[in-house]
């Protein structure tokens, strides 16, 4: 069965790039539905943003999605791997600044926020994409590819000069609760000769040491170090799901990601569905429904660090 909130639940922050304030509130939605944003600081015109891989921009540093009336929200993959990773299917998102707040810079405090209002189940199938052969795609180094698989899968590999972070690899099954207690608590990171180029070229605005993992060589600039000893390679994995759920429903496929960001997931994603035979819609019956992100998750397992 789908699944969306029991009650809203509202975030406040400022945005990533822009540094400005953002209201956000996740609110239930009917089956069917399905994840739509909603521009509510824009008075006229088409406000509502589909949540959707082909409404998607090719953005490097973040997931930005625009409708047909140029109405755009960016820095959307964190949420967007929260509610999947929480197993909720429908939900409007109205937000009163173009960019979702980075909180933490990991996608906990949604997934706290949503299991702490609970989710309820609707009475109608949950319609999942089957993966039926390997789609690949390549830009420079970066490559990610989807192959068959009977759940989803995150396999990830990054590989950076800075001694902080350098080769990391990491594999999970997203059955079971395993993007909360395994992906969500992982945030943003960036090196510190990055900073600045990016602020004098007007993103980052909003970034602190409280809401990324700022590295310079071998040293770890952020206060407190890191949560995990691959931290980055599991917040890129998050992003990867964050990124996926732009399917418009969960995917049963194993994705590999080898220095992939946004743009690469994403084209991975056009590819797929462009490609006859590569995908079909699956109803989902109670066994395939068990394997999903989100199936079993308990508060109780959600890090306690948001």
């Amino acid at each position: 069965m789908q699944h969306t909130l029991r009650t809203p639940v509202t975030f406040t922050g400022v945005g990533l790039h822009s540094g400005k304030p953002v209201k956000m509130t996740i609110r239930p939605a009917a089956a069917g539905h399905g994840i739509w944003f909603k521009r509510v600081d824009i008075a006229l015109g088409d406000t509502m943003i589909p949540a959707l891989y082909h409404a998607a921009e090719q953005t490097p540093l973040c997931t930005r999605l625009v409708n047909g009336a140029g109405v755009s929200v960016s820095t959307v993959e964190h949420v967007m791997a929260a509610l999947a990773g929480c197993g909720v299917h429908n939900a409007l998102i109205e937000i009163d600044n173009p960019e979702v707040p980075i909180l933490d810079g990991s996608s906990a405090p949604f997934v706290r926020g949503i299991m702490a209002r609970g989710v309820r189940a609707q009475i109608a199938p949950i319609l999942a994409y089957e993966v039926l052969r390997p789609v690949t795609v390549e830009r420079g180094e970066a490559r990610a590819t989807l192959t068959p698989a009977d759940r989803l899968t995150i396999e990830f590999h990054i590989d950076f000069a800075d001694a902080a972070i350098g080769r990391q690899s990491k594999r999970l099954d997203m059955g079971n609760g395993a993007f909360a207690r395994e992906l969500c608590d992982s945030r943003t990171f960036c090196r510190h000769e990055d900073v600045e180029r990016m602020r004098e070229a007007g993103l980052g605005l909003g970034g602190t040491l409280n809401n990324a993992v700022v590295v310079d060589g071998d040293t770890i600039l952020t206060p407190g170090g890191l949560r995990h000893p691959d931290e980055a390679v599991r917040h890129k994995m998050l992003d990867a799901l964050g990124d996926l759920a732009l399917a418009g429903g969960p995917l049963l496929g194993h994705y590999v990601g080898e220095r992939a960001g946004h743009t690469v997931t994403n084209a991975l994603l056009r590819e797929l569905f462009a490609t006859p035979d590569a995908v079909r819609p699956v109803l989902c019956d109670q066994g395939i429904s068990a394997r999903l992100p989100g199936k079993g998750l308990a508060l109780r397992e959600i890090p306690q660090v948001a």
